[in-house]
């Protein structure tokens, strides 16, 4: 069983389903793309209409909007990108588990970065800008995914060793806060987003506000986005979606 649907394994009919390889390979080179996808997704239809259990096809015109034959080309170096998230999860990981070993109970979150670490990255290597030329950009962390935010300012040369070591230690004086926390280290962190559905309500307000500022000649900020990240049941929150009805009105 997978996700409530029976797997046939092992095939009971590998020919049979060889010929039906064969005739989607043969439809893809003779008529192209789109003559295989209408017959796909006929198919499947006729399936659900003979009362079939079919999976959820996550991709459909309100998912993923974006066909694959439309996509432009990645801008950056995939297999080094990968490799720099590797690290990244990696140190976080580890921090986290030091931590815990010379604090008993000192707890910490490991999985929310690595769950999300390909959208941090593709974030920080080809969308967030920073405020060398203006304002840049805002982003509201994810406040569980502190780890991994300490863990690649490691690999850039902004934290040391001794600092990682001093993770949820906020009584060193080079300790770590737990939590994006701006009071304690105001010149990492930008904005508080614990507790839990904090970011995602000041994001809203604060993007309201820098249109309200730039549509009033206040000042530029045609070039700043306000980022928000996500998380560990965030949403269930009603205070993270409270504010959706403002983005929705005066988008």
């Amino acid at each position: 069983m997978k996700k409530g649907y029976r797997q046939q394994l092992p095939d009971r009919d590998p020919q049979e389903t060889e010929e039906w390889i064969d005739s989607i390979s043969s439809i893809i080179d003779i008529k192209g793309d789109e003559r295989a996808r209408y017959l796909l997704q006929t198919l499947i239809r006729e399936a659900r209409d003979r009362n079939i259990a079919i999976p959820l096809l996550t991709n459909s015109p309100y998912v993923n909007t974006i066909p694959p034959e439309s996509e432009p080309d990645y801008p950056g170096d995939e297999a080094l990108e990968k490799k720099i998230r590797r690290m990244i999860r990696w140190n976080a990981a580890m921090m986290v588990s030091k931590a815990n070993q010379n604090f008993a109970g000192l707890g910490g979150h490991i999985s929310t970065y690595a769950s999300a670490s390909s959208l941090y990255e593709v974030g920080f290597q080809h969308f967030f800008k920073g405020k060398d030329k203006g304002l840049g950009d805002f982003i509201y962390f994810q406040g569980h995914a502190s780890p991994g935010i300490y863990s690649r300012a490691f690999i850039e040369g902004r934290l040391n060793e001794k600092q990682l070591d001093h993770f949820r230690r906020e009584s060193f004086d080079d300790g770590l806060s737990s939590y994006p926390h701006p009071r304690l280290m105001p010149d990492f962190w930008e904005f508080p987003t614990v507790s839990m559905g904090l970011g995602p309500t000041n994001a809203i307000y604060h993007a309201r506000f820098l249109r309200y500022a730039h549509e009033r000649g206040i000042c530029d900020t045609s070039n700043s986005r306000v980022w928000a990240f996500l998380g560990d049941g965030e949403c269930d929150e009603p205070e993270t979606l409270h504010a959706l009805h403002l983005a929705h009105r005066e988008k």
